[in-house]
């Protein structure tokens, strides 16, 4: 079963990521933020990533730069979803290592798409 690492510091979008996700056959790993999911990702390498921007401690794009920097770092297929949708953001995200971007609000059809467009299912 492949998994998925949510990270959000939003418990509620977190859930509800969860549940969609699930439905699409992963197993499911929550981290409240960037630290956070880090220290998961040094454990155990997830198969995907959503990713929030703003968080505390660790903000989703020093997530990801440091995600990328470690052993096996570069395997997930990390998606950003987040409020911040401008041209500026969507693009740093994606020089940063993004392979997709999603904006809140999402529902199960935009996250089923965007998985099977990155070849996820």
């Amino acid at each position: 079963m492949k998994t998925c690492l949510i990270v959000d510091d939003s418990r509620v979008v977190r859930k509800v990521a969860a549940r969609i996700i699930k439905d699409m056959r992963f197993e499911v790993t929550e981290a409240g933020n960037g630290s956070e999911a880090l220290d998961i990702c040094r454990k155990q390498m997830p198969d995907a990533v959503l990713l929030d921007w703003n968080m505390p401690v660790m903000n989703g794009l020093d997530f990801l730069r440091a995600l990328r920097r470690e052993e096996g770092g570069k395997k997930p297929v990390v998606m950003f979803c987040s409020i911040e949708n401008d041209a500026e953001h969507v693009g740093e995200a994606l020089r940063s290592g993004a392979d997709e971007f999603i904006m809140k609000p999402f529902d199960a059809e935009i996250l089923e798409s965007k998985f099977a467009e990155v070849g996820l299912i």
